[in-house]
């Protein structure tokens, strides 16, 4: 096996008993693709494994390293125009190593700029084509202006919440299929009503946050194809209390929905005290 143990792979809580299986997670290019609390992913991810009652390695993979053996679960985050330069080539290197992973079913969580390479293409603003994978039928173009702000949607997970910061407006190919429908925030494009795009097992989006600890309906879908990938099995899920998010993200919903709403001139002097 190689691979870099992550910081995020300390021990963490598991429920008593023998373990179900050994999942394992790499963070793809955690240095260079990791802002806006992407890492916070990973860290749902291996805690809330550990609670269904699997062990779990966290691996980082670094531009130039060899690719782990052995990958139940990949998540990558997003970065600066220069972080998505860094880790081009090694992309390109692995690129049939990733597309034969996602093939074969093993679960992936791509956001913003990894979303994007994950994509056909990155069209920049000066009219620069970068190839991408085309793991997922999506390609993106840059713009002069950013989407920026907190988003609610409707995926097959149920009501998801995050946050966006993207100038890449991303269109779905024939037949892509959306991560999720937009109720309030740009989405993909801010024109069409999508965000995100869903093939197989592997999600793209732009959400941030992070976006898995405040939806973890999102975490347990990720998780649950990973342990089938590590034990082929089915998954056999822990109970784990979950209140505390959903009450967070319910009035996350109701506090970013009623902020969009227009809003009568005579709310609007009472909020302002006129």
């Amino acid at each position: 096996m190689t691979g870099i143990p992550s910081a995020t792979d300390a021990a963490g809580p598991s429920l008593a008993g023998p373990s179900k299986g050994l999942i394992r997670i790499i963070h793809v290019y955690p240095r260079e693709m990791s802002i806006y609390g992407d890492l916070g992913n990973t860290r749902a991810l291996a805690w809330r494994a550990r609670r269904h009652g699997y062990d779990v390695e966290v691996l980082d993979h670094h531009p130039g390293a060899p690719w782990p053996r052995d990958a139940h679960l990949l998540m990558g985050g997003g970065g600066q125009d220069s972080g998505q330069a860094r880790v081009e080539e090694d992309l390109a290197a692995n690129a049939a190593t990733l597309r034969a992973l996602a093939a074969d079913g093993v679960p992936m969580l791509m956001i913003c700029g990894m979303y994007q390479l994950f994509g056909n293409a990155f069209v920049t603003v000066e009219g620069l084509e970068l190839p991408g994978l085309g793991i997922l039928d999506v390609t993106t173009r840059g713009r002069t202006h950013r989407m920026i702000g907190r988003v609610v949607v409707d995926s097959p997970m149920g009501v998801v919440v995050g946050y966006e910061n993207h100038s890449g407006a991303t269109t779905l190919g024939p037949g892509q299929q959306p991560f999720a429908r937009v109720r309030v925030g740009h989405g993909n494009n801010g024109s069409d009503g999508t965000e995100g795009a869903l093939r197989d097992h592997v999600i793209g989006c732009y959400l941030h946050g992070p976006v898995l600890p405040a939806n973890p309906a999102v975490a347990d879908w990720l998780i649950g194809y990973a342990a089938q990938v590590a034990t082929g099995r089915d998954f056999e899920p822990g109970p784990i209390d979950d209140a505390v998010a959903d009450q967070t993200r319910t009035r996350q919903v109701h506090r970013v929905t009623e902020l969009a709403s227009p809003r009568p001139l005579s709310r609007w002097r009472r909020k302002v005290g006129l």
